[in-house]
């Protein structure tokens, strides 16, 4: 992280214009997201790896190896990565219910373990903001989570 803030430096010295993204990849960003929120906790389980593979699939509409090509790729991406603007930046062109999908499957990529760790939590608040997602939309999508999870009533 810390040759990532000196590289950081030595562009904004340079005089780079950092708002530009010559190598913008959207699918990427996403598969970025997905990992941040679950490495947040420091500890990633079977259960967050697979909820990733399938959630990106679902977002992307691809297949579950192309997908699962995309998280390998992003795990590297995300741990040399400074910021989440980094891939947050790539992602304001996104139609407002293709944004609230996104941060609806973090919040579960966060739940696949049954616990929403509040470093999860934060991923994703923050994530919400840098995407304009309002936060009665942010709200909505961890309660639809957290809805799905619940065992239905016996009657």
């Amino acid at each position: 992280m810390l040759n990532s803030i000196s590289a950081l430096f030595k562009q904004l010295v340079e005089g780079h214009d950092l708002s530009k993204h010559d190598n913008a990849d959207p699918n990427l960003a996403m598969a970025c997201l997905l990992c941040e929120v679950a490495n947040a906790d420091h500890k990633t389980d079977e259960a967050e790896t697979q909820a990733k593979n399938t959630l990106l699939a679902r977002l992307l509409d691809t297949s579950s190896e192309e997908a699962a090509e995309l998280i390998a790729r992003a795990q590297a991406k995300s741990r040399q990565s400074a910021s989440l603007y980094e891939f947050t930046s790539q992602l304001r062109e996104l139609s407002q219910a293709a944004r609230f999908d996104l941060i609806k499957s973090m919040w579960e990529v966060a739940n696949a373990d049954g616990e929403i760790d509040p470093l999860e939590d934060a991923v994703i608040r923050k994530t919400a903001e840098l995407i304009y997602v309002d936060h009665s939309e942010f709200i909505r999508a961890k309660l639809q989570v957290l809805d799905n999870q619940k065992p239905s009533p016996k009657n």
